[in-house]
């Protein structure tokens, strides 16, 4: 048997008792035993500041490097404010992208989910998400979009409960998986 896939989880979202982290824990539960999650802290790292770009770089900075490289894969689950992406999901992936042909997000998997109370889901976020992961050469897993719309009704006790979008995130899942495990065999 192959060793579990180890993915880290990033939740687009600071807020106490954030939407964007129970469905990165439930996607966590999800594919498991398949693979283990580690979460990334971007709320700990500093505003990105070309002048902090050097080594060694800021302890918050250094720690998301080293799990962003040490991930097989990355599962972003995030909000959208203001029809974009949050400024402090931006943030972590502008110091993850540097540098640009050799950064730790170069040839990632990716695999992107975005959540709103809205109808739309975060969409229009999940395509900057997107965007900005393709300049930074990362490959965002090619599956339909995950977007969860009136999140807040798929809560019960804090946790993300919504059957149907579990079943389609583990399709997605799988996706990433066999991509993963392609990767390894060209490694």
């Amino acid at each position: 048997m192959t060793a579990p896939y180890r993915l880290l989880g990033i939740s687009g979202s600071l807020r106490a008792g954030a939407f964007s982290t129970a469905i990165v824990q439930a996607l966590a539960e999800a594919a498991a035993p398949d693979a283990v999650f580690d979460y990334a802290d971007i709320g700990a790292l500093p505003h990105f500041n070309q002048d902090l770009y050097v080594e060694p770089f800021p302890p918050a900075v250094a720690r998301l490097r080293d799990q962003i490289a040490a991930a097989d894969g990355l599962v972003i689950v995030s909000s959208e404010y203001n029809h974009g992406i949050p400024g402090v999901l931006k943030n972590a992936l502008d110091w993850a992208s540097r540098p640009h042909n050799g950064s730790p997000l170069q040839g990632k998997s990716v695999l992107i989910a975005t959540s709103s109370p809205a109808s739309t889901g975060g969409v229009r976020a999940q395509y900057q998400i997107r965007e900005t992961l393709v300049s930074a050469l990362a490959r965002p897993v090619s599956t339909p979009e995950i977007v969860v719309g009136h999140v807040h009704t798929k809560m019960v006790d804090g946790r993300f409960d919504d059957a149907a979008t579990i079943a389609f995130a583990r399709a997605a899942l799988a996706t990433m998986f066999a991509e993963i495990a392609q990767q390894r065999m060209v490694q």
